[in-house]
């Protein structure tokens, strides 16, 4: 997939702008959205954003899909926040500093970033739902990423999933910073 730049104008100036980048199925977007923030949601799947478009309509908001890779997404910012809840997995290892570097880049000064990585952890055993396309981030990686911003959160968590109908475990990084060059 080629590389998808992500440009929308607030329909105020002091508008909150918002980029859910792998909205899946767009009910963060959503929700968003009917906070009155003006929300792009970013994915890979034609299909989810198709569901973020329905969900949209039946809730009245507007959110505009925008079909984009997490590893190539180019935005056209400073967009106030950019969100990702289990997507940015899918930026592969030797992306990772040039595209975090270009999310920062894009993120309006105290911007807020708030993103969830899956992390390798040695007492919780691969996903039977993992891909060939995710990749795991090491403990603490995702919070290296975030030097020089002011962090205002994080949390370290095991959790119980049974997608796939098939119990499983995961482990996961969440980093909540701000833009404060």
């Amino acid at each position: 997939m080629a590389a998808q730049t992500v440009e929308f104008a607030p329909e105020t100036a002091d508008s909150i702008t918002a980029i859910d980048l792998g909205a899946g199925e767009g009910r963060d977007a959503v929700f968003f959205a009917e906070q009155g923030w003006d929300v792009c949601a970013a994915d890979v799947s034609p299909n989810g954003l198709r569901k973020t478009q329905r969900l949209a309509d039946r809730r009245g908001v507007t959110v505009q899909p925008i079909r984009a890779d997490a590893n190539d997404v180019s935005i056209s910012g400073p967009v106030d926040v950019i969100y990702s809840a289990g997507a940015i997995q899918y930026i592969v290892p030797e992306n990772r500093p040039q595209q975090f570097a270009h999310l920062k880049r894009n993120t309006a000064e105290n911007g807020i970033h708030a993103m969830f990585a899956f992390v390798d952890h040695p007492d919780v055993p691969t996903p039977p739902d993992w891909t060939e396309n995710e990749f795991f981030y090491a403990p603490g990686e995702l919070l290296e990423y975030y030097d020089g911003w002011t962090v205002l959160e994080t949390d370290r968590l095991i959790f119980d999933d049974d997608s796939g109908d098939e119990p499983h475990q995961h482990a996961a990084e969440l980093v909540f910073a701000r833009n404060s060059n």
